[in-house]
């Protein structure tokens, strides 16, 4: 296998590394945001690839993508979801206003992973494109926001709800361990009755 292969697009040409599954956009925009060497959330990759999914079995069912790039897109979304090509989005969190750098990474990775699917090489785009095809019916100012929350939503049902249910827990420990304590109670700045 090549160590670098050559992609072209209306700027030019650009080395690839031969083995990555991201192209010359993703070349692009770690030539241009090389910012805070911050990656994506996990949760944030799991989120844009059901985003992704989504648009691709929208689109073969609107009759806008045919079965077959629709079928490869959605197991090289599957294989995101299951972990999979994590390595391959190195685009910095901090870049463009809206997050295209990234979809387009996104794009990139899916498309390539797709052909690669159906017996093609990375970098060829054919015939799975990454605009054409895996960002079809998109934009960026609707995929990003939409997989943000939905990354925000998978954080706090697996993160955030189970720390603070174990918060509540110790509050109510709490209780329990001093409820037989009195204390005064307070009220419009004077002593008020007492309280445990």
């Amino acid at each position: 296998m090549a160590k670098i292969r050559q992609e072209k697009d209306s700027l030019g040409a650009r080395a690839v590394p031969g083995d990555a599954y991201y192209g010359i956009q993703t070349c692009r925009a770690l030539e241009n945001f090389p910012i805070s060497g911050l990656r994506a959330h996990p949760r944030f990759l799991e989120a844009f690839a059901v985003v992704k999914k989504a648009c691709a079995l929208a689109n073969q069912k609107a009759g806008v993508l045919d079965r077959r790039r629709a079928r490869v897109i959605v197991r090289a979304c599957d294989e995101v979801l299951r972990g999979r090509l994590a390595d391959q989005f190195p685009v910095d969190v901090f870049q463009m206003g809206a997050g295209t750098a990234f979809n387009m990474n996104f794009n990139e990775v899916l498309a390539n992973r797709a052909n690669e699917m159906l017996g093609k090489p990375k970098g060829r785009y054919e015939p799975v494109h990454p605009n054409d095809h895996v960002n079809m019916c998109q934009s960026t100012n609707d995929t990003f926001p939409t997989a943000m929350r939905l990354a925000s939503l998978l954080i706090l049902r697996d993160h955030f709800l189970p720390e603070v249910e174990r918060l509540a827990e110790s509050f109510a420990a709490k209780g329990r361990q001093f409820d037989a304590v009195l204390k005064s109670g307070r009220t419009h700045l004077q002593d008020a009755v007492p309280i445990r």
